[in-house]
């Protein structure tokens, strides 16, 4: 009897949770991907298991996976790889370790992969959301030189620097960000709520109210009209700016170049790119990638525009046989430490030591502004907060006091 089918594709895959006993009686528990329970049944009874339990493992749900998950993935499986563990029972250890079931699928899809023949490096680039050209690059790398195991560790390396650089930047930011956030608040419940009920007040007074006065009055009236229209054109328009900024590389060449000058924070991105520039060619060239191949992910890792375009052309003068120090100082945007560093290590066959150093110098560079810039941005935050608040409040008590003068 002929069965219908729906084409040729094969039966969709799905994880599937088992657990049984042993031909030991010892109970045994584990996953299996497959078309079905069935199969899964037939498996593991070709293994001399005694299934007691298959159910499909739910993979929806769980929070994004984000760029610190990719790092500790990174670390567990370098840690493990180190200490013997095969590839694949390294993949299983870390997704069964995961909390995040969107973490566990992207792990067991590249298990998959790797089980049926398909290279490491192969099995990430089927995922350049998590794992970008860089570390496919370096996941390579040691697959063709036998060296996984060091790169993995060096990958970890540069990712758990990388991401405190990140943090220690976004807690720069966070200080000041937050307050400016709390000030808009009480602003706006003052122009709201308190100035009318102040202007009711004054007009049981009679005669003439202070010029200061009567701006912020009118200054109310007019966002308790549109108030709407305030907050509708303000958060369209930072959603059109950060857009436009993702999205056009002429606004992020224009943003990238003008962080660069705003004063203090400026000087901290500064250092925070040059710190990962540094930190991505030094782990590149020591993973024995060629220069100009390394220059392929060191602009973009950078983070920075302005570095990116420097990059592109270092990558081209050094493809015509220029020295790379020569060429980042055509550049104009390296510090003479770098230059010097950099020139040491071509001279001397370390450059990836000597770049290596300059991106710890330049990480503890920024570690020490960020702890400096807390103390240095608080009384200034506090005076721009005591001129708004404080002049608002001054100037709706001038009446009051105008009245007790006349008493």
């Amino acid at each position: 009897m002929a069965t219908a089918t729906l084409g040729n594709k094969p039966p969709k895959e799905i994880i599937f949770e088992w657990e049984g006993k042993d031909r030991n009686g010892k109970v045994v528990r584990g996953e299996m991907r497959a078309g079905g329970e069935s199969v899964v049944n037939a498996s593991l009874r070709r293994q001399g298991i005694l299934v007691s339990k298959v159910k499909k493992r739910r993979t929806s749900g769980g929070r994004a996976i984000k760029q610190k998950d990719i790092a500790i993935f990174t670390r567990q499986l370098s840690t493990m790889m180190k200490a013997g563990v095969p590839l694949l029972q390294s993949f299983d250890i870390v997704a069964r370790g995961s909390t995040n079931p969107r973490m566990t699928k992207l792990l067991n899809d590249i298990r998959s992969d790797v089980e049926t023949g398909t290279s490491l490096s192969s099995a990430f680039r089927k995922h350049p959301l998590h794992f970008d050209a860089l570390y496919c690059n370096l996941v390579e790398a040691g697959e063709a030189g036998g060296i996984l195991e060091a790169l993995l560790d060096r990958l970890a390396v540069y990712q758990e620097k990388t991401l405190a650089i990140t943090a220690k930047i976004k807690a720069a930011l966070i200080y000041p960000v937050a307050v400016i956030v709390v000030a808009f608040i009480v602003l706006t419940i003052i122009m709201i709520f308190v100035i009318p009920t102040f202007e009711d007040v004054f007009k049981s007074f009679g005669g003439e109210l202070p010029g200061p006065t009567l701006v912020v009055i009118a200054m109310s009236k007019f966002f308790v009209k549109w108030w709407w229209a305030i907050f509708g054109l303000l958060g369209g328009g930072l959603y059109f700016f950060f857009e436009s900024w993702k999205r056009s590389e002429k606004m992020q060449m224009a943003m990238d170049r003008f962080l660069l000058k705003v004063p203090v924070f400026g000087d901290l991105i500064n250092k925070s790119v040059i710190a990962r520039w540094t930190r991505t060619l030094s782990t590149m060239f020591a993973a024995g990638v060629p220069l100009v191949e390394a220059l392929d992910s060191v602009g973009g890792a950078s983070g920075n525009a302005v570095y990116a375009q420097a990059t592109e052309q270092i990558q081209k003068d050094v493809s015509t046989g220029a020295a790379l120090t020569t060429s980042m100082t055509g550049t104009g945007v390296f510090p003479t430490m770098v230059l010097q560093m950099a020139a040491i290590g071509e001279e001397s066959g370390s450059l990836d030591h000597m770049l290596a150093k300059a991106a710890e110098f330049y990480e503890e560079e920024v570690d020490e502004m960020v702890k400096g810039l807390s103390s240095l941005m608080e009384p200034f935050i506090i005076v721009i907060l005591g001129v708004l608040i404080g002049g608002i409040v001054v100037s709706m008590y001038l009446p009051i006091f105008k009245l007790g003068s006349v008493v």
